[in-house]
């Protein structure tokens, strides 16, 4: 059932490479070793610059990312730490961005991923290693 949920974003045409960056980001805020790597590897794959990876952790220091995309990750930080609330801006924002539609998709990818971390951490899966046939692409 995560699995399905996971994917149905991308069958629903938002970009892959916006879907990593959100997952990735999760996954740094919810502390999995295991799902931070995985999307790191499948963010380079997909071609995301190194640089990009690497600074999603502080994107909103940067002005590497762009409108959609912080509207994204401020959407996945507010229901990844739900407690907090959505504020109206984030709500604002991400509305502006993406369709009604695709603010239900990118919210469902958020909601698996934050499945899938809880499992990571609770079950202590371990990173998954980079193949030495896969170096890390250059920004």
């Amino acid at each position: 059932m995560v699995l399905a949920l996971s994917q149905d974003a991308a069958k629903a045409g938002i970009d892959k490479q916006l879907l990593e960056l959100i997952k990735l980001r999760a996954s740094q805020i919810n502390g999995c070793a295991f799902c931070v790597q995985f999307h790191i590897l499948q963010g380079e794959r997909l071609g995301i610059a190194a640089d990009k990876l690497n600074l999603v952790v502080v994107w909103r220091e940067v002005a590497l990312f762009s409108t959609r995309e912080r509207a994204a990750l401020a959407w996945t930080e507010a229901l990844t730490r739900l407690a907090e609330g959505v504020s109206d801006e984030v709500y604002a924002q991400a509305s502006a961005a993406f369709t009604a539609k695709e603010l239900a998709y990118l919210s469902s990818a958020i909601a698996a991923i934050n499945v899938w971390n809880r499992l990571g951490v609770a079950y202590r899966w371990t990173p998954p290693a980079r193949s030495t046939a896969e170096p890390a692409m250059a920004s």
